[in-house]
Formats: C-alpha cells, structure tokens, sequence
C-alpha cells in the first residue's frame, strides 16, 4: 500500500519541482527570436576581448542583444566579468572579488589597452538593446542582486536576468516579480567540480520549485526527462552558447532566443 502511495505522488511531485512560472507576451517579446551576442560581439582573436565595452557597443551598433556576466568587487562594486578568477583573461593570479575596483580597471583584457568595465559604464555603452544579465554566484548574493536590480531598473532598453543559482533567480522571483527571470543550467555531468548531487539537482531543474524560472536558457548537453516536462509545461527556451559549427536551422527551430559567439547572423531569425 506504502508503495502504491508513492508511485501515485510522484508524477505530481515531479510536476511542482519543476514547473516554469508563467510569463507575459510583453516580457517576452522583446527577447524572441532574437540573436544575443555572448558577452558581448567579443572576437575570436581577442582584438575584441569578452565582456569589453567595445564588444558591447558593436553588438549594440548590429542590433543584436547581449549576454553578460555580472559579480562584486571586494569594496561592492558591481563589475562585468564572467570568470570567478583572472588568470584566464587578464593573466594575473586572483579572484575577482578579492580585488577593489580601482585595482580591478587597472588589468587589461586579453593583452588588449580594454579594461573591466562597471556594469554602469556597460549599461551606457549598451544604448537600449535588449540585455540578459547573468547574476554570478557567491558569498554577497542578495548584495548583488540588490545593486544589480537598482542599476537596471535605470536602463532604458529591454532587460531580463538569469543565473546557474536558483537561489538568485529565487530573490528575484521575490522581490522584483516582474522583472522576467531565466535558470541557467545544462546537463547534469556537465557541473564538473561539484558533487554529483548537486550536478544531479541543478541538471534537473529541481531549484525550479523556489524560483519558478520563466525561461530556461539551457547549454549543448542532453536534456533529462524533468528538463523535457519542463519545457512541456511551456517555459520559455534560450540556448546557449551557439558556434559556426552548430547546426544553426535546428536550433531555431527548436528555441525562442540564441546566444551566439564568433559569428554575424540576422538580428532575428523569427
């Protein structure tokens, strides 16, 4: 009989873990069908370094939108940088949040004369494209997400805002629930580094229950049955991060937006 109780509570469970929240037309619109440029028009050579404010006033000057990645000085400044480390793009040994701002725009992007910018200077290269803005994860959370809301809610153009953490896209489904919101996530093998049930939880989209997402931005890896009831259930879908060599007419075909690197597609494609 015990048994026979959980079998039936099961598909309903699996149901709230990872429902979607719902959407407006409005929201989305801005955002569908659109190619977003993948922390910014960065080149591949580096000329154009990543989450640079020239590789955002080009994506802005084609039209396209932009991804970018968003995380604390050590002295609470916001500042536009995917990595949690600079070795990989600035060539120096540290953590991002380790450093106060005035020592943080002193390191140059990719050997380049760039410099990591504030999401406040990258707000204003920006104009008014359409932006997604990933919430980095880390020990001041709500103090980022606090001051990431504050600067947005002064951006003029379309904005929406997305993170691996579902406890970030959880305070946003909080405190600014009109502020359309997005869970990052991809496989479960893919969160190399972490335990596998953390790998297990996030690739199955079971932080759904507490920030109920509005759209999944999922990567190249093999969606589980919860991600397929999930997007089931009418979730918006955004995929990450499409190459020259992805097969671009079954991607469209399948997703509402697509963030892209090193290539020019058509603004939209819908």
């Amino acid at each position: 009989m015990k048994a026979s109780w959980l079998l039936a509570a099961l598909p309903p469970l699996a149901v709230w873990l990872v429902a979607p929240g719902r959407s407006t037309e409005q929201q989305r619109a801005p955002f569908e069908g659109l190619n977003i440029a993948h922390r910014g028009l960065h080149s591949r050579d580096k000329t154009v370094p990543e989450n640079s404010l020239p590789a955002f006033r080009a994506a802005a000057a084609a039209g396209y939108g932009a991804e970018l990645d968003v995380q604390l000085s050590r002295d609470g400044e916001v500042v536009v940088f995917h990595d949690d480390t600079l070795e990989r793009v600035c060539g120096v040994a540290g953590r991002v949040d380790s450093c106060p701002l005035a020592r943080l725009q002193q390191m140059r992007l990719c050997g380049t004369a760039h410099t990591i910018p504030t999401f406040a200077q990258v707000l204003e290269a920006a104009g008014t494209m359409p932006l997604v803005v990933e919430l980095k994860s880390g020990p001041r959370n709500r103090q980022l997400c606090r001051k990431t809301l504050d600067l947005l809610r002064g951006y003029p153009g379309p904005w929406c805002i997305e993170s691996f953490d579902p406890r970030i896209v959880a305070w946003f489904r909080r405190n600014a629930p009109d502020v359309l919101r997005g869970q990052l996530a991809d496989a479960p093998r893919s969160y190399t580094g972490r335990s596998s049930v953390c790998g297990f939880v996030l690739g199955n989209l079971l932080g759904n229950c507490i920030g109920r997402p509005q759209f999944l931005a999922w990567g190249p890896g093999k969606k589980t049955f919860l991600v397929r009831l999930c997007e089931w259930m009418g979730v918006m879908k955004v995929r990450w991060t499409v190459r020259p060599s992805d097969h671009r007419p079954a991607l469209e075909r399948e997703y509402d937006g697509i963030i892209f690197e090193f290539e020019t597609p058509a603004v939209r494609y819908r």
